[in-house]
């Protein structure tokens, strides 16, 4: 069945739509990342425009991460202390990231940005993980001890303004969660995605969380900064269309709750492992978009 989108000003299959947002919010309850590093490319190769699909995006991280931090918080599994530092930095990056937004949109260049910077995240990202990744499962003790050896280096153990967190045991400088959320609120403002796929490791590996507590604590930010980044994207550039994000919204909400009660059943460097290779998936087939010659090339696109 076609959906008319009317901001996008096309028809797209309505079932494609459900089906994607389902996987993402799956992806969302499981590994705490928001998805749009899944959803928005998918978009694109589905023509929709890089802009509409990164204001859009925003909007729909909301209901995918409220439903799947709702399962964490009933399990105890949510910081809310670190994810209230993390959510300060987020609203600074939102406010950068869509006046970067808007200078690369008056120059004509967004649509070259989005495709490039996600061809460089998702395959950095994606290569990095699954190394990582693939070391954890062949050998989990020495990856866990090099894990406690980064979270207490001299430069992040000398940082100033020091806090406890009590839910996390940790008794750090709270620049460090404010940076990983600044990070964050740029992300989703910028390229539509939560950023969960670069929070989530910073979380573990350069904060130090418990593994338990990340899923949850990251979507918790994410929940408040997609909604700001979504309020600014709609009145500063018109780009979020709400037909879109209701279809996408509505399977997003059934997928995160699956993903939640899978979590406790996924191990963790297989699963890693898997998501991976999904973004490094992901990655080839933007690349492709980037440099393989289209089968029509004359044909033109006009929006009245």
């Amino acid at each position: 069945m076609q959906i008319y989108l009317p901001i996008a000003e096309m028809s797209v299959p309505a079932e494609s739509l459900a089906i994607l947002g389902v996987a993402v919010g799956f992806l969302s309850g499981v590994f705490g990342v928001g998805g749009g590093f899944l959803a928005t490319p998918f978009l694109l190769f589905m023509g929709i425009p890089p802009a509409i699909a990164v204001g859009t995006q925003a909007n729909q991280l909301i209901a995918t991460s409220v439903t799947g931090v709702l399962g964490h918080m009933r399990r105890g599994n949510v910081d809310m202390h670190i994810g209230s530092m993390m959510l300060i930095g987020g609203m600074v990056g939102s406010v950068i990231g869509i006046f970067l937004f808007q200078l690369l949109e008056h120059f004509g260049h967004i649509d070259l940005f989005i495709s490039v910077s996600y061809v460089l995240l998702l395959g950095s990202i994606g290569v990095m993980m699954l190394i990582e990744s693939v070391a954890a499962f062949l050998n989990r003790a020495k990856v866990t001890e090099d894990v406690q050896s980064l979270a207490m280096k001299p430069f992040f153990r000398d940082l100033p303004y020091k806090t406890r967190f009590i839910k996390s045991r940790l008794y750090i400088s709270a620049l460090m969660p404010i940076g990983v959320g600044l990070l964050g609120g740029l992300m989703i403002s910028v390229l539509g995605i939560g950023g969960g796929f670069i929070m989530v490791p910073a979380m573990i590996y350069i904060l130090g969380m418990p593994s338990l507590l990340v899923p949850g604590t990251s979507l918790f930010q994410i929940v408040f900064i997609s909604a700001f980044s979504c309020i600014l994207h709609a009145v500063a550039n018109g780009t979020v269309d709400i037909i879109l994000a209701l279809v996408m919204t509505a399977g997003g909400v059934v997928g995160a709750q699956v993903g939640v009660r899978a979590a406790r059943r996924i191990k963790g460097a297989p699963a890693r492992i898997a998501l991976a290779l999904i973004i490094i998936g992901v990655c080839f087939r933007m690349m492709g978009q980037l440099f393989l010659q289209p089968s029509d090339v004359f044909t033109l696109d006009v929006m009245s």
